[in-house]
Order: structure tokens, then sequence, then C-alpha cells
């Protein structure tokens, strides 16, 4: 079997012959200590992203099979703002801070050799003026979201690929609470409810406008891909119940369209405890869960399949932290790991981007030890 065949096989509980061992992609500070550590080279590491060839070499020399997070989508990447932000310094400090808006309009405070997520301190989205104005125009299909060259080639060696390649679907929530931030968003429902509808159906029709002519381009994907990121260690940043109601009809809708083309592995990314949230994304076509973060909640497919049953699926739940102590605990993981295996439907994954305290011969020792376990 090829990685394409493993993945679909094991997310639809049929037989397979081995597991893949699969990445979450790595932090581009964890590249660079690795560089300095001599393990790999300054233009090795340059230019990587999810899924590209300077990727997979790494992936392939470390002992991964590929990284999970490998999708096509038109080319607003990421985000569905096409154009996106101009990213500009707005005003540098004395202590070499400075105020910065980012490609979704968003103004953080970032600090120069600070890695961690940057503070954010405003946002270019707080009304329906500015929703107007700077946001619902990038929100609007067309043609030129797309490159027919990409599309061409892709569609053209979809029959020979043997790696698996997922259609990335955007977000239809998440990326609005990022625009406003949880404040804004939380507000907002409130003081203008048309205006939060408006927002969450502009960001679902563009979404399957997007979905519905990638189908169309010939290209044949393994799996289709959401991100939202709405929930935190205590639960979601969204009332589950408007959350259903609003939003779930858009993942219905979409995910219909995706079932009519034969994609039936379809996949979401949502960091925190995303328990609550579960329910509204298996009712409408979502049925496999990733990254499975381990966390201080303990994220785990186990009590979810004692919950759902084979309705659910799952990639990742790897506790990655054990990546920066040493074999002992390594070889603990893999043990916990084997039970959950076991329910099928799963496939293990560190539990997100390999972070900058993992180290190099424990990641390769991982790799290893999963390819003899689960081989």
């Amino acid at each position: 079997m090829n990685n394409r065949e493993r993945l679909k096989a094991i997310l639809n509980y049929e037989s397979y012959d081995r597991l893949p061992v699969l990445h979450f992609g790595f932090w581009t500070e964890t590249l660079g200590k690795w560089a300095s550590e001599g393990h790999l080279g300054a233009d090795e590491i340059r230019g990587v992203d999810d899924g590209n060839d300077k990727e997979n070499a790494i992936s392939r020399r470390l002992g991964f099979d590929f990284n999970y997070y490998t999708t096509f989508t038109d080319r607003s990447g990421f985000s569905s703002l096409f154009p996106a932000f101009e990213t500009i310094v707005l005003e540098e400090f004395a202590d070499g801070s400075y105020h910065y808006r980012n490609e979704d309009g968003v103004i953080e405070l970032r600090k120069k050799g600070v890695v961690s997520i940057p503070g954010e301190i405003g946002h270019s989205l707080v009304d329906r003026a500015s929703w107007e104005s700077l946001y619902l125009p990038r929100l609007q299909f067309s043609e030129d979201r797309f490159d027919e060259g990409i599309l061409r080639r892709l569609a053209g060696g979809s029959k020979d690929r043997t790696e698996p390649l997922g259609l990335y679907c955007k977000s239809l929530f998440g990326q609005i609470r990022s625009w406003m931030g949880v404040e804004g968003i939380s507000y907002l429902q409130y003081d203008d409810e048309a205006l939060y509808r408006e927002m969450i159906d502009t960001v679902g029709e563009l979404s399957f406008q997007i979905v519905q002519r990638l189908l169309a381009s010939g290209i044949e994907f393994d799996f289709a891909h959401y991100w939202e990121d709405i929930c935190f260690k205590n639960g979601p940043l969204v009332s589950p119940e408007v959350f259903a109601k609003l939003v779930g009809p858009h993942y219905r809708r979409i995910n219909d369209l995706l079932n009519s083309h034969g994609i039936t592995t379809i996949s979401l990314d949502c960091d925190g405890c995303i328990d609550k949230l579960i329910p509204v994304w298996l009712e409408n076509g979502v049925n496999t869960m990733f990254p499975i973060e381990v966390g201080t909640w303990g994220g785990s497919i186990g009590p979810w399949r004692g919950s759902y049953g084979r309705r659910i699926r799952g990639v990742g739940g790897m506790d990655k932290r054990v990546l920066a102590l040493d074999y002992a605990a390594i070889d603990l993981e893999i043990e916990r790991l084997k039970a959950l295996v076991d329910l099928g439907g799963f496939i293990p994954c560190p539990d997100h981007r390999l972070p900058i305290d993992a180290e190099w011969d424990n990641v390769s020792y991982y790799c290893d030890r999963m390819r003899k376990v689960f081989g």
C-alpha cells in the first residue's frame, strides 16, 4: 500500500498493512535549533512549508512518512481574505517593541527576539462600517483566486500521486474570531446580531464556492480539512448552541458536496478542549478530529470513541512533550498509544507542531520505534 491508501483505509476502519508515521510540521525556531546543532544546513531549512519538497526531505531524514497538514486551497491560503492586508509596522518604541498590522488586519504588539504568539492590542474589524469597507470586498469569489496552471498540474498528477493531499475548506468561524478577537466577536452577537449572522454566512458561502471550484478542477483529493481554533483549556470560546444553529448548516452544505465527490474523510483542526463542540461537527459531517491536544486536559480519542463509536476518527493525540525528555519517556508514550490504535480509525501524530525543545535524536528515535511497534 502507499500512504494515500493507508490514510484512507485507516480512517475508514478498513484493513491496512502498517501505520504511517505522521507529524504536524515544525516550528521555524525548531528547525533553526537543529541547524545550529549541525543536523540540517541553512539552505535545507530556508523556505520550509507544510508538505513542500524541503519539508518532505527533512521528514524523510527523521523517519516520518508525511505531514498530515498537507492541503491545497485557493491563493488566499490559510485565510479567506483576498487580497490579504498589507503588513506594516505602525509604531516603534525605545525598548525595541513595535505595533504591527498583520495580514488579517489585526494589530499586534511584537517584541524583537520573542517568538511566542504576539499580543493582540487592536483590530481593524470593529463594526459594520469596517466590515463593509475593509473585509467584505476581500471575501468575494473570483477566478483570480486560482492559479490555473497549478490546478492543471495537480489534476494531471492525481492518479500517479502516492502521498495524500487534502482539500483545505477554510475556517467557518475561527477566522472571524481572529479578525475581531474573542471579546469583539462575543459582544457582536448581542450588539449587532444581523452583522454577526452576515459575517458567518459570507464566510460560509465563500468557503462553499472555493470548495466547489476545486472539486471541479479534476484534482483527486484524499480528504478534506477545516481549521477553527475556537476552544481553550476549559472549553469552547463560542456557545455550542449558537455554533450549531448558525455555523452548522454551512458545514453540512459543504460536507454534503464533498461526500458527493467521494471524499469521506473530513477532518478539523481545533486546539483546546473541544468536547462540547464535537456533537455539532459530527452531526454536520466532520468525522475526524485533529490534532487532539493532550495538554493539561488530557485530550484523547478513547473517551470520544466510548461516546460516539465509529462515527468519530482521529489523527494526533501523541504527547509531543516527551520528545524533549528521553527514550524511556518516548517508549512509555508509544505504549500508551497502543490501546488507542487498537480501537481503529486513529493515527497517532504529535499533537501540534514540533516545538523548540524537541531533540533531533529523540524525534528520530520516536519515528523508528513507531515503525517497529506498529509496522
